[in-house]
């Protein structure tokens, strides 16, 4: 039995408005998005993308775009919370079907509100 218990109060991040920061090249990149129950709209520089979100349970969802642009675009991506804390969670996320490409990152909620930049 173990005596450590990972947080997983994933219902906490369903909707409100995110950060997520990952680095690209050789620079760190920031992009923000808001979540409804059924809709993600992400901004990332200049560009906003939109997509569809369904909860398979209350930590596993799939990401489909709403206006894909490329075939690559058109394939879902399936997220996992694998654990939360108040304000961050860790996932793993990978296109749905390609179990061998999965990548973790945290996502920093700013607020339970939508936040339009």
């Amino acid at each position: 039995m173990s005596c450590y218990n990972v947080e997983r109060n994933c219902q906490d991040f369903h909707t409100g408005t995110f950060q997520f920061q990952q680095i690209i090249g050789d620079q760190l990149q920031t992009s923000r998005f808001l979540r409804t129950d059924s809709l993600e709209v992400e901004y990332f520089n200049t560009q906003v993308d939109s997509a569809s979100i369904r909860w398979i349970n209350p930590c596993e969802c799939v990401l489909t775009k709403l206006n894909p642009t490329s075939n690559q675009d058109k394939r879902p991506i399936a997220i996992k919370i694998i654990s939360t804390s108040k304000k961050k969670y860790v996932f793993e996320y990978s296109l749905v079907g390609d179990q061998k490409n999965k990548q973790r990152g945290t996502i920093q909620k700013i607020s339970e509100d939508l936040l339009y930049p």
